[in-house]
């Protein structure tokens, strides 16, 4: 029979909650939040373990624009993904997890979140992402992005800044080091930002939270 160990469990549950009130705060004061140790430490593990033991078969090129018109575009971003289903046991504690979170959010900040994606993302030396925002004003698709970072022993030097946009008037923003179990949250719609190049191969997951858009013939999210 298994033992669970109820003092390590209330630890837990209580630094999730800490964060979570943290998260909220500064969604609601400035619209988002950047935490080092973001996630629990054995999630953000797991997570890295199963990611360096994925066959590079499952990556596919990232693309800009969803559906029909979704298309690759080498000048705005070089990065390969793979979407994360659940069907790991690492998968599955970080949508637990998110689950969590969204409930949280929902009750704090009546966001209205309804549904999470989020996929695995590694940019090879000298990859990028070009300033862009995740979701456009008025669309109503995806209302909170979160990234997390997945890179053990990241320094300065090895670039692939996080760049964060107050708006579309900011041409400096705030530059943040994609170092290991970092979490970035910002509302979707109003952020721009960036991924800088790096010296070394960097990893992360990028997710984010929808309403529910679904029609009879549309089920949300679509991809």
């Amino acid at each position: 029979m298994e033992v669970i160990d109820l003092d390590t469990l209330t630890r837990t549950e209580s630094t999730d909650k800490q964060l979570f009130e943290r998260l909220a705060d500064d969604i609601a004061l400035q619209g988002y939040s950047v935490q080092e140790s973001g996630v629990p430490i054995e999630l953000a593990e797991a997570l890295w373990f199963h990611l360096q033991s994925m066959p590079k078969s499952l990556f596919d090129p990232a693309g800009i624009g969803r559906q029909t018109a979704h298309q690759q575009n080498e000048f705005v971003r070089r990065d390969e993904i793979c979407w994360i289903n659940g069907e790991s046991e690492a998968g599955k504690s970080w949508l637990a997890w998110t689950s969590e979170l969204q409930t949280f959010l929902n009750r704090r900040l009546l966001l209205g979140l309804f549904s999470f994606e989020s996929h695995f993302a590694h940019y090879a030396p000298g990859d990028f992402y070009k300033r862009h925002v995740d979701a456009f004003k008025g669309e109503a698709n995806r209302v909170l992005s979160i990234v997390l970072y997945l890179n053990p022993g990241w320094l300065a030097d090895d670039g692939g800044e996080f760049v964060l946009y107050q708006d579309q008037s900011d041409l400096s923003g705030r530059k943040f080091l994609p170092r290991f179990a970092t979490l970035v949250a910002f509302l979707s719609e109003d952020f721009p930002h960036e991924v800088l190049p790096a010296n070394r191969d960097r990893y992360s997951i990028a997710g984010w939270f929808r309403l529910n858009t679904s029609r009879p013939n549309r089920v949300d999210p679509p991809r």
